[in-house]
């Protein structure tokens, strides 16, 4: 009987209540021109959290923020919280603050190696879009020594060496993620993207192997001066008579030791790291600049009177190379083939009469 009437008691407050709005405006209520900014305070409704979450104008964000960083609480537990934090930010596409909820996470040493490996590949993947490649790859090597067969860190780690275009590393990668990971559709695409650029089509033509004593196979002996082989990114090792030798700069690209060549004079000039994307112009516009060679007495190489050829021995060709064209291009002709480790190239100059002799019973292609 006692609660009949307490229910009655509330009822019959509910309903005064409800009469006062009636007659009374509500005085705490949201507005039509406030309610999304009021709404937007709120932490289950909030579109993006504030830069600076302040006490009085966001309470309840900041009692939650007291429950994340509480230090009271097992580390794993505030790692755990912090890694949330960090892909709320991740989710607004604000990286640099997910760096560093994660990079908190982190320090917390929750010795909980699965959540250590999230962490990392996360402050990875926030990494690499804000194009810290070199970060994020090391972030992906730690989560993958965690936990070396750990999918998102074995991609993310592909994807950096592809930016970077370190292209043998990626192949590395890909192997190792297609080992654990065999059919993995995302790992079969990147591999086939990193094989596609490692391989630049130049053509090493391998040195003449001494004849044994005691062989009488002719064959082998052409077979061996004959040898072709495909550059291949993890050997750049072919190296010049003067020390000088190939490699891949930071950016993917090959420098070569290149020599010119001077019939007329009995001359060269010996470029030590002639990068592959540069055009040749770019190198005979400064060796024959302001000041020309002093070989040159009749003061007749100047940049627009030289012209550039390579020669195919095996077919007795000499290609005419126009000296705006890039290395690389000629590097990757089909009858162009690198001895030695040293691209060389014959430089005479246009309308000379050593010129017309030197070309006498050649045969020329224009490239």
């Amino acid at each position: 009987m006692a609660s009949s009437e307490v229910q009655h008691d509330s009822d019959d407050g509910m309903d005064e209540l409800m009469d006062k709005f009636k007659s009374q405006r509500y005085k705490n209520a949201f507005s039509e021109k406030n309610w999304e900014d009021e709404f937007n305070k709120v932490p289950m409704f909030m579109k993006t959290a504030p830069e600076e979450i302040d006490p009085q104008k966001y309470p309840e964000l900041a009692c939650l923020q007291a429950i994340i960083h509480d230090e009271d609480r097992p580390p794993a537990e505030q790692a755990e919280s912090l890694k949330d934090e960090g892909n709320e930010f991740f989710k607004e596409k604000n990286y640099t603050k997910a760096i560093v909820s994660y990079t908190a996470g982190l320090k917390k040493k929750s010795g909980d190696q699965e959540l250590d490996t999230v962490l990392l590949t996360n402050r990875a993947a926030a990494h690499f879009y804000l194009g810290n490649m070199r970060s994020a790859l090391n972030d992906a090597t730690a989560a993958k020594k965690i936990k070396p067969d750990h999918l998102k860190a074995l991609i993310r780690g592909v994807q950096c060496c592809i930016k970077l275009r370190n292209f043998a590393e990626a192949l590395q990668w890909c192997d190792e993620g297609l080992k654990a990971h065999p059919t993995d559709k995302k790992m079969l695409e990147l591999r086939a993207e990193a094989d596609k650029h490692k391989d630049r089509g130049i053509k090493l033509l391998q040195p003449v192997k001494p004849r044994q004593r005691g062989s009488d196979s002719e064959g082998e002996d052409k077979g061996s001066s004959a040898a072709i082989a495909q550059l291949s990114l993890d050997g750049l090792s072919s190296q010049e008579v003067t020390g000088a030798q190939v490699f891949l700069d930071e950016k993917g690209s090959l420098h070569w030791p290149v020599l010119f060549l001077y019939p007329e004079h009995q001359q060269s000039d010996f470029i030590s790291a002639f990068c592959e994307n540069s055009c040749f112009m770019d190198h005979i516009a400064v060796m024959f600049g302001e000041e020309l060679p002093p070989w040159d007495a009749d003061r007749k190489y100047h940049p627009q009177n030289l012209q550039l050829y390579f020669e195919d021995e095996k077919t007795e060709t000499l290609y005419q190379v126009n000296p705006q064209t890039s290395l690389l291009k000629v590097l990757q002709h089909k009858r162009f083939f690198v001895k030695g480790g040293t691209p060389s190239f014959i430089i005479v100059v246009n309308g000379s009469s050593f010129r017309k002799q030197f070309l006498k019973g050649k045969k020329t292609q224009e490239m």
